[in-house]
């Protein structure tokens, strides 16, 4: 049997994505967003809307990255949710969480989240942000070898029915070869 819910994302979890830019003074401002996905291979989406301190920053820097958020970070990803650079210009310093300016857009890298999109600004429309990804760098210590390893990047995801963050990390199929059991 099956109870009707009253709704308010019907995909989740949800990812919880660190966007990061520079303001005009050069400091930096951090975004939790959880509405955002791969448009295609080497493109980002997020659906932002234009009231966004980052989204004013995206389009004046013409960059910004997306970071993935882990558990050991999930008070700050928080607080960046929280807070809004419209408001609390210092945020990002309250963290204390580091960057390091990325070589490839006029945007931070946020030192601590273990998986980072340096992003060249494409388009803003229907509360999109587009964006194609120009470089992913990786924490060493999530690599196994020379692959990312998941396992070790300790993703959070959202859940907007109860608020909570959840941890994602333990692999329960084989993509592309487990369904070949139907066949």
């Amino acid at each position: 049997m099956r109870k009707n819910i009253k709704i308010t994302e019907g995909i989740f979890p949800m990812p919880v994505l660190m966007i990061a830019t520079y303001n005009e003074d050069g400091s930096v401002n951090v975004m939790n967003a959880a509405w955002g996905t791969m448009a295609e291979r080497n493109q980002v989406l997020l659906n932002l809307t234009e009231t966004h301190k980052t989204v004013e920053n995206i389009k004046k820097r013409k960059a910004f990255t997306v970071s993935i958020a882990d558990s050991s970070h999930v008070v700050e990803a928080d607080y960046f949710g929280m807070v809004s650079g419209n408001n609390t210009p210092n945020k990002f310093e309250k963290s204390g969480l580091s960057v390091t300016k990325s070589e490839n857009v006029d945007a931070p890298i946020i030192n601590e989240f273990p998986i980072c999109m340096e992003c060249e600004f494409v388009e803003y429309g229907d509360y999109d942000v587009i964006g194609n990804v120009v470089n992913i760098s990786v924490l060493e210590s999530v690599m196994d070898g020379e692959h990312l390893d998941i396992s070790k990047v300790s993703a959070i995801a959202f859940d907007p029915y109860t608020h909570g963050y959840y941890k994602v990390v333990e692999r329960v199929g084989e993509a592309f070869s487990d369904g070949l059991n139907l066949k």
